[in-house]
């Protein structure tokens, strides 16, 4: 394949990722406001996608090695259950136009956060600039807004925003050094997602269904589970393989803003000029924090 027909499928699939991520919090703020409880949610996303990569669950295996209880714990709850769970919870409280910039969006923050502690690894001054726009971003959709009295009880969704990225970060340095690759990280998920938090759910009672139809749990089934837990799984793999993980990971810029325009346009959520200029700076640090300005002027 030719160098800039390769670039340009990466450049494609890194769009088709964030705009994925984004349609996440755009379609979860959607279900759970409406009809759905959190933990429809959660089993419509975690039981699906277990019984399709099921074949790759026998052939990988499902038990990390050599992390630990504390990694093992990660690795197998982290990105299949917790993260999504909270999120999700966030999503009840809170418009998926804040959830950009307080859950993604200060996934770069809290990473290099958790990688200092963690592993002594320090950022770039460049970095450390990002960064601090992006909690300055934050502050101001989470902080302001609530002191202000934007959304009502919207603080109990930024809580849970920032809970679940915080804990995403931790998640993402251990599986940094674990070694495993997406695929095999994706089926550990699944498996221990659907054996033990799928019951979980169910005994919850807040499992029924009864205010939903068929095509809405088809719906989301399709979202959740095929488009969210596995699809984009696979683009963000692909686009790694073609663009690099600096370059894609400066395309989660992008997450915040798809966001905001997607919680505006399709739920109809309010904005404001101090939304607007927050979720601005977080995606300028994204970018930023994201290291793909430095690693131009290196290559110079």
């Amino acid at each position: 394949m030719p160098v800039l027909q390769s670039k340009a499928l990466g450049v494609l699939t890194a769009l088709v990722t964030v705009s994925i991520w984004a349609s996440f919090l755009v379609g979860t703020r959607f279900a759970v406001s409406r009809h759905f409880t959190v933990e429809e949610v959660l089993l419509l996303r975690l039981l699906p996608a277990a019984i399709v990569m099921s074949p790759f669950m026998f052939k990988l295996g499902v038990i990390p090695r050599g992390l630990g209880w504390f990694g093992s714990f990660a690795v197998m709850f982290g990105a299949s259950a917790v993260f999504p769970f909270l999120i999700s919870q966030g999503l009840f409280y809170a418009p998926a136009s804040d959830a950009g910039a307080l859950a993604p969006g200060m996934l770069p923050f809290w990473t290099a956060l958790a990688a200092f502690f963690m592993l002594g690894e320090r950022p770039k001054k460049l970095a450390l600039l990002g960064l601090a726009a992006i909690l300055a971003g934050a502050l101001m959709i989470g902080l302001w807004q609530s002191l202000a009295g934007a959304h009502s009880g919207a603080w109990r969704g930024y809580i849970f925003f920032l809970m679940g990225s915080g804990l995403w970060s931790i998640y993402s340095v251990i599986y940094r050094q674990s070694g495993l690759t997406p695929l095999h990280g994706l089926v550990i998920g699944l498996f221990w997602g659907a054996v033990l938090v799928v019951p979980v759910t169910l005994l919850s009672g807040n499992v029924t269904f009864s205010e939903v139809t068929l095509l809405d749990i088809a719906g989301l089934i399709f979202l959740q589970s095929f488009v969210i837990a596995i699809l984009a799984m696979i683009l963000f793999s692909y686009a790694v393989k073609r663009l690099g993980a600096a370059q894609t990971a400066a395309f989660g810029a992008l997450t915040p803003v798809l966001a905001l325009l997607g919680g505006v346009f399709f739920l109809g959520e309010a904005f404001s000029l101090t939304k607007i200029i927050g979720v601005s700076l977080v995606a300028g640090g994204v970018l930023l924090a994201s290291g793909i300005l430095s690693a131009g002027k290196s290559v110079k």
